[in-house]
């Protein structure tokens, strides 16, 4: 069960950065919240019928969870809306590299500190060294896209 998992979270990635990619291409024509909310639209109507015929809680629950939690709505929305402006600017590879680093440094917050109800996993300097590796892998991709971007212009 754990490769088929591994495998579904593969997919997961791949789906996002062919996201990303689409996002921005079609925010150049429809505009970069135009885009998003069509996502999201899209997304609700998916989910409401999905619900309809597979759900199996209560949907009015979601009323009675922690603000807290609810946050990750819009922090979802979030996500997507800074994915949409980036893309266009800086490349699908920046953006997905940058977007990993992110999720890792808090990430390694989060486990340091327990928060969410997450093991506590002490922040070390291997984890440090990893994450400083990923930020210079950004400044790499980063330039090089910046290259190859200025030598196809001219």
């Amino acid at each position: 069960m754990d490769i088929l998992m591994i495998l579904f979270t593969l997919l997961a990635g791949i789906t996002l950065s062919a996201q990303s990619s689409v996002h921005g291409t079609f925010s150049r024509k429809a505009g970069t919240i135009e885009t998003t909310f069509l996502t999201m639209l899209t997304g609700l109507v998916f989910l409401t019928i999905i619900i309809i015929f597979f759900g199996q809680g209560n949907v009015l629950r979601i009323l009675s969870a922690p603000v807290w939690q609810l946050s990750a709505a819009f922090l979802g929305t979030a996500f997507l809306l800074l994915s949409v402006i980036a893309v266009p600017r800086i490349g699908v590879i920046a953006t997905n590299v940058a977007v990993i680093s992110g999720q890792l440094s808090i990430s390694m917050i989060i486990d340091h500190f327990g928060w969410f109800d997450s093991l506590v996993i002490p922040l070390d300097w291997k984890r440090l060294v990893a994450l400083l590796f990923m930020i210079i892998a950004i400044y790499f991709i980063y330039r090089g896209n910046k290259r190859s971007n200025m030598e196809t212009n001219s």
